[in-house]
């Protein structure tokens, strides 16, 4: 046999992720409102805490004007501290 009648049951697939980015520089936005709740909830699972950057994509400058906004709004009453299914 030669080595070209080598056949595969499946071949190999590689995943191709798309590359995270940051909607705020993206977006050329600047200032994040924190009395934007639902806005606020796309940062959040569904129990309430911040989503890491490494899933959000956002960049490090952006993620902590997050984390200020959804404290701010907590605070106002216009997210929870704690829930359960809060999407």
């Amino acid at each position: 046999m030669a080595k070209t009648d080598i056949k595969y049951l499946a071949t190999n697939r590689v995943e191709v992720r798309q590359k995270k980015y940051c909607r705020f520089k993206k977006m050329g936005i600047k200032y994040i409102d924190y009395k934007d709740g639902e806005f606020l909830k796309k940062f959040l699972n569904d129990q309430g805490k911040l989503l890491p950057r490494r899933i959000t994509g956002n960049s490090m400058k952006f993620q902590r004007k997050v984390a200020q906004a959804v404290k701010k709004a907590r605070q106002m009453a216009i997210l929870p501290f704690v829930t359960d299914l809060l999407k």
